[in-house]
């Protein structure tokens, strides 16, 4: 009976002890999932990382990049939600603010911006960054030599002075999808400060940061683009991969290493250059296939159209010329001036009705082709079978048949 009731106790210890062992271990779990929430940015794991991370094409699937560096001010398109809020409130931060407190917290780097080169060598350190730029910090709580953490007043880190962003962008022809598209690279936050005496603004650059390391941070800021509604339905990271940001060229990837205003320092030729790369970036996809038939004859027509114009443009200034002309009998100038607006005149006329006699003969060719491909198919229809000359009349009695 001892036996039995010890026994028994036994396994009610036992069960006692299996029940607490599970509390404590859920407890732990949920211990340990409020040490992970910090103030500020969330921590992201490496799945989440990849998850966001766009990838680089294989150079055996490129075959042809060209890498330009961008400038994207708030004052153009929708440029305005990377730097909304100007301080953080309700609506979340701005793109400036999120780069700061990572790097603040140690969970991304940033790279020497003359460099623009992405490797550990050319890492800069946040602390030296801060002091050189006399922004006032604190080392927060946990903080270490080796990963130190820094504190700072939201006023303090100049995000009233970033005007604009720098970024770089690649834009590659990949061989599996028959297409080029552009992808940014790394960012870098633009200081502006305007002189007191002769009132033009210099610009300071800050650091690059790789775009691919704040995916994960920009998915969980959403903006609102625009003034009319005010609901925020796109994120900072789909800011960047749909390409709603607008901003001018200033240098394109070269071997002596200049910027566009190096290379053109006319300002004209400066603006030339700007529209001629991103006009043939545009149209690169286009210029990759053949047009359809409609779209070439569309073309031909808006060429002749515009030199009929052209045409009926200098007849009237050559009648307007005429007009004005001084009569000078004694020199003869207005009968030469006559002879000449008439050789123009007949010049222009030859050659519009040559035009129009081309047209007119593509056009009849095209009639009698048509025309003759119809007559042969309203021929091979009238077509009938032959009919043997010799008819029965299956309705007549054969007058032999009759007589018997």
């Amino acid at each position: 009976m001892r036996s039995l009731r010890l026994i028994i106790a036994l396994l009610l210890l036992s069960l006692t002890l299996g029940a607490s062992a599970q509390v404590t271990k859920r407890t732990g779990g949920d211990t340990r999932g409020k040490k992970d929430k910090k103030d500020g940015a969330p921590e992201i794991t490496t799945r989440q990382q990849s998850f966001y991370e766009v990838k680089e094409p294989h150079d055996a699937d490129l075959q042809w990049m060209k890498v330009i560096q961008r400038e994207v001010p708030i004052s153009k398109g929708k440029n305005a939600a990377m730097f909304y809020p100007e301080m953080p409130n309700e609506d979340g931060e701005s793109l400036y603010f999120i780069i700061m407190r990572l790097l603040a917290k140690g969970q991304i780097s940033a790279y020497d911006q003359e460099a623009q080169m992405f490797d550990e060598a050319h890492k800069i350190n946040f602390g030296e960054f801060l002091d050189n730029r006399y922004i006032d910090y604190t080392l927060a709580k946990g903080s270490t030599e080796k990963n130190p953490i820094y504190e700072f007043e939201d006023a303090d880190i100049l995000s009233n002075m970033v005007k604009s962003y720098y970024i770089i962008e690649k834009w590659e022809f990949d061989t599996r999808s028959n297409q080029i598209k552009p992808r940014v690279e790394a960012i870098c936050p633009v200081i502006h400060r305007e002189d007191d005496w002769s009132g033009e603004t210099a610009r300071y650059p800050m650091f690059w940061v790789k775009l691919n390391d704040i995916r994960p941070y920009m998915a969980q800021q959403y903006v609102f683009t625009d003034d009319d509604n005010n609901l925020p339905r796109y994120s900072l990271d789909d800011f960047f991969k749909l390409n709603m940001y607008t901003g001018d060229i200033i240098k394109t990837k070269n071997l002596r290493n200049l910027s566009l205003r190096q290379m053109f320092p006319d300002t004209t030729a400066y603006k030339h250059a700007q529209d001629s790369i991103e006009q043939r970036l545009r149209s690169f996809n286009k210029d990759l296939w053949v047009p359809p038939l409609d779209t070439l004859q569309a073309r031909a027509e808006a060429e002749e159209e515009a030199l009929a114009a052209a045409e009926a443009a200098l007849e009237e200034a050559e009648e307007e010329a005429e007009d004005t002309e001084e009569v000078e009998g004694e020199d003869g100038n207005l009968e030469r001036t006559k002879r000449a607006i008439k050789m123009k005149e007949d010049a222009a006329r030859d050659a519009k009705a040559k035009s129009k006699t081309k047209a007119k003969s593509k056009t009849s060719k095209s009639k009698t082709d048509k025309a003759k491909v119809k007559e042969k198919k309203t021929k091979i229809k009238e077509r009938k079978p032959k009919v043997s000359t010799q008819t029965v009349n299956t309705n007549v009695r054969s007058v032999r048949n009759r007589k018997k």
